[in-house]
């Protein structure tokens, strides 16, 4: 049997592995997603755009509502051995792990509740799904509601959503046998076939003179479900041949049948989705609400200035901290789910603590970068790239106002994955009622930048601001009482920088806002990136 440092180690090793193909994976989609919208935005307008961000909002709620749950509870379930699991991260499909003959029924056990429990996502996504077909269609402005095929496109959106919620019983399998290497490789595919279905719709119809709204995104979610589905069926498949399980719905066969219900689903992991579905309610709300108020209370010029925004500011967001949150929930929920100890709970505990400070230390680096530079560079490449329909001064402050907001993304989206995965039931439901406490703080905050202040999209980026400090300082409440009641503390001295760090960045900043002005050639960016370059350096 492994020693629990040995089991640690491996924990540890498969959560480094997975972020570094969670990195390349949202590198590459974002990359072809970046190139895609390069390639069409001088013929976009604002309106279609702003169109585009709310079929986008459409999608990624049914999905989110419909699995984020089931997934999270998924990950407290680790396989029997799960430390010979981890020797096997970045397995080929052609080669699967491995287990030995002693863990073949407790495997077969775990991956076969694994898949039972994804259908349930299924299950929630075809209702969930008409009544959001139904209530966006209804509910759409005029302006919307008249633009090209768009009835058409919400439906095409509908049907794709429903065929990537297929996938989960697929992707569940990928990802609890820690196949990174494999998920990587069909969500590039996916994403490039997404790009090169958007971009070939849209030359076409600019080719034939032909007006198709925002027919092309839907039609590209469409191949992009359609190609999730075949690259993980060959994936997931060769793991059930050999480890002798079903990707279809079956009884679960075990002896412990009171932690089973109705012989299907893991009555632990039912509970355990059940709390996390009501949190995630108030929680997509705090996420994505603030495209639900632009989408309410201001104009679809603005809806696309900020979708724009969105998508270049956040960048970083999606390249970066999204992979890191998403391999380091899973890896927390090993540490804190796998002690068998109490000198290996310890054993755990410490590398949890080590990962998460060493995390919170680079974010903090990265803010020391991003908060000075960001608002003065990223809107100055933006004039080269966006050409001069999108050239304005409320464009430059939108994008120069979200890079602030960046910082604040990181240190919410890592605290909240320490506290999915070590958060016990009723913490869950604790944290639910602070959630929606933190609605209202946002809707306020909402209300006064927007309506009072008339701040537009920009009051929206200070609204999120201040939705993130209030959830982050919620999640360092929690994981700083989580440790002290486990014997051990930590501390802002664990993570944070030097004041001359902070004196440098003011300095910086101070210089580069009174360089801010129209200037967009390129022998003024080569200068200010050299100077950014010796910024970051010096830093």
């Amino acid at each position: 049997m492994p020693r629990p440092r040995e089991d640690v180690d491996r924990i540890l090793a498969s959560s480094a592995s997975g972020t570094s193909f969670l990195i390349i994976i949202q590198l590459s989609s974002r990359l072809f997603t970046f190139i895609a919208n390069q390639l069409i935005l001088r013929s976009l307008s604002p309106a279609t755009l702003g169109i585009a961000a709310q079929l986008e909002l459409y999608f990624i709620s049914i999905l989110y509502f419909s699995r984020e749950s089931i997934r999270t509870a998924i990950q407290r379930q680790p396989l029997v051995s799960t430390s010979k699991a981890n020797s096997n991260v970045g397995a080929s499909p052609s080669k699967p792990c491995r287990a030995p003959a002693e863990d073949t029924g407790g495997r077969r056990i775990a991956s076969q509740s694994v898949v039972n429990m994804s259908y349930l996502s299924i299950g929630m996504g075809i209702p969930l799904s008409m009544a959001f077909a139904a209530s966006y269609t209804r509910l759409a402005s005029e302006e919307v509601s008249q633009a090209p095929f768009y009835r058409l496109s919400v439906a095409v959106t509908t049907v794709a959503t429903l065929l990537e919620l297929l996938t989960e019983p697929l992707f569940a399998i990928v990802q609890q046998y820690m196949l990174y290497k494999n998920r990587a490789a069909v969500e590039m595919g996916a994403a490039l076939i997404k790009s090169l279905s958007v971009c070939t719709l849209f030359f076409w119809a600019s080719w034939s003179g032909y007006n198709i709204g925002v027919l092309p995104f839907a039609l590209g979610y469409l191949c992009h479900s359609l190609t999730l589905i075949g690259g993980y069926y060959l994936v997931a498949s060769k793991v059930t041949k050999e480890h002798k399980f079903s990707l279809l719905l079956t009884k679960i066969p075990s002896s412990e049948m009171s932690a089973l219900v109705g012989h299907l689903f893991p009555r632990p992991l039912i509970q355990i989705s059940t709390n996390v579905f009501f949190q995630s309610i108030v929680k997509h709300l705090l996420t994505q609400g603030d495209a639900m108020i632009l989408a309410a209370m201001t104009t679809l010029e603005d809806q696309g200035a900020y979708a724009l925004a969105s998508n270049y500011g956040g960048l970083v967001a999606r390249i970066l901290f999204q992979p890191i949150e998403e391999s380091s929930r899973t890896m927390f929920a090993s540490l804190f789910n796998s002690a068998r100890s109490t000198k290996q709970k310890m054993e755990n505990l410490t590398a949890a603590k080590a990962h998460l400070g060493d995390i919170l230390w680079a974010y903090a680096i990265l803010s020391a970068l991003v908060v000075p530079l960001g608002p003065y560079l990223v809107p100055q490449v933006f004039h080269m790239l966006g050409g001069d329909r999108w050239a304005s001064a409320d464009v430059d402050g939108l994008l120069s106002l979200y890079c602030y907001y960046i910082p604040f993304l990181a240190f919410n989206g890592i605290s909240e994955a320490f506290v999915s995965s070590a958060a016990s039931p009723s913490d869950l439901r604790r944290q639910a009622g602070w959630m929606g406490a933190f609605s209202g703080c946002f809707a306020v905050a909402a209300f006064l930048f927007l309506q009072v202040g008339q701040l537009g999209a920009r009051g929206l980026v200070y609204a999120n601001i201040v939705n993130m400090a209030v959830r982050t300082a919620w999640s360092f409440s929690f994981i700083k009482s989580y440790f002290s009641g486990n014997g051990t503390t930590i501390k802002m001295t664990d993570f944070g920088l030097r004041s001359s760090t902070y004196i440098l960045g003011a300095i910086m900043s101070a210089m580069l806002a009174r360089k801010r002005g129209p200037n967009t050639s390129f022998q003024t960016l080569l200068k200010d990136v050299a100077i950014s370059a010796i910024y970051g350096l010096t830093l």
